[in-house]
């Protein structure tokens, strides 16, 4: 997978790798409300909501962050402000729900049958 060297860019879920769909160095970075992600999120994906961002600017983690949302609307307004404050950081275009049509796994903490709100 190549993800763009211009940080802001769009990533499709069609340029991920089916076996290992989150590059290393990258962190994906779920976006969604916290209902939204008890119902089904992706595998080792990092939690903060859109409105949480700018307080939790600690908890984010190293690496270059892929941010992902339900369809790809917050995760890209959330992508201009990560930009603007410095990071690296990548739209997944379709979001969630691009990701479970693609076949990537999704999961709850709870071990219940998942899916994307």
């Amino acid at each position: 997978m190549a993800i763009p060297d211009i940080p802001g860019s769009s990533v499709s879920v069609d340029e991920l790798d089916a076996a290992d769909p989150i590059p290393d160095g990258y962190v994906l970075l779920d976006v969604r409300e916290h209902d939204e992600w008890q119902a089904g999120h992706a595998p080792g994906a990092v939690h903060i909501p859109m409105g949480e961002l700018p307080a939790r600017m600690d908890d984010l983690p190293e690496g270059e962050l892929l941010v992902v949302c339900r369809s790809g609307g917050r995760s890209a307004r959330s992508v201009q402000w990560l930009n603007q404050a410095g990071y690296d950081a990548y739209n997944l275009v379709s979001g969630m729900k691009g990701w479970q049509a693609a076949g990537f796994p999704v999961v709850r903490d709870d071990g219940a049958a998942a899916t994307v709100l």
